[in-house]
């Protein structure tokens, strides 16, 4: 019985040391190695995730319904969603009269992989490109509390024989491919895209970006491979802030095409 105690007092010792040395000189490639992460990243991440679990609430209507009053919007209004990558920053446009106009943006909590288009099952990326979400895409009882299909692949995947599938906008802040947002802010965006299709709205576009496609950050991104792709995206990006109104899409020849929409 002694024996047993000092084998576990010698194991609790080198677990010590073995964090120790993890956030210290070399360790931390050796932690990063095998966890992926520092031991203080996931010690933080760990952190994060309580957090969250505890502040989860449900939806707040009454105030969801103010802050849409305040600004001009109601519940109904059509809906249309931005997605950037770097920002972590999903955006809820509404229409407001002949335009859209931003009424909330979410911080991301989670998306995976790197930047750049999603290429094949499994890759574990987050998707970028044009989409289209109708009705029959809403998932009321998701794993994740609420989710949308995103639609992927679209033509344009497809036309590279991209694949993949249910890559999803839902709740919690787990990611694989999917963009996670939590369940107080997924709670938030279900509300507004089912108040949009009962108010008639058939379908939502949603623009799921690396970035802000302005000319300063293709410059800052000027080295990466998939530089040429985001450049092909950037006239849809730029038609939307011109007219804030989504862009028709369609795909000819292997490449996104845009045109003003006539809403």
């Amino acid at each position: 019985m002694p024996l047993i105690k000092y084998f576990l007092v010698l194991v609790l010792l080198g677990l010590f040391c073995a964090i120790l040395i993890m956030e210290t000189g070399p360790g931390r490639d050796i932690g990063r190695w095998i966890f992926g992460t520092s031991f203080a990243q996931l010690e933080r991440d760990w952190k994060r995730l309580r957090g969250e679990k505890k502040s989860a609430k449900k939806l707040d209507l009454k105030l969801l319904e103010q802050q849409l009053s305040q600004n001009g919007f109601r519940a109904g209004d059509p809906v249309l969603i931005r997605i950037f990558k770097v920002e972590n920053r999903l955006e809820v446009w509404l229409k407001k009269q002949e335009h859209y106009a931003l009424f909330k943006s979410y911080p991301i909590c989670a998306w995976s992989g790197q930047l750049g288009p999603k290429l094949k099952q499994g890759d574990k990326q987050s998707p970028e490109g044009f989409y289209s979400v109708g009705q029959n895409q809403l998932n009321p009882k998701s794993k994740y509390y609420r989710s949308f299909n995103l639609g992927y692949p679209n033509a344009y995947d497809r036309s590279f024989g991209r694949t993949g599938s249910f890559l999803m906008v839902h709740g919690d802040c787990k990611s694989v491919g999917c963009y996670a947002m939590t369940d107080p802010f997924m709670g938030e965006i279900w509300h507004l895209v089912t108040a949009a299709f009962q108010n008639g709205q058939h379908k939502f576009q949603v623009q799921a970006l690396p970035f802000a496609l302005t000319k300063a950050n293709l410059l800052r991104y000027s080295g990466h491979k998939w530089l040429p792709f985001w450049k092909s995206l950037k006239p849809g990006y730029d038609l939307f802030e011109q007219t804030h109104l989504p862009p028709v899409v369609t795909i000819s020849d292997k490449a996104y095409r845009f045109a003003t929409s006539r809403l």
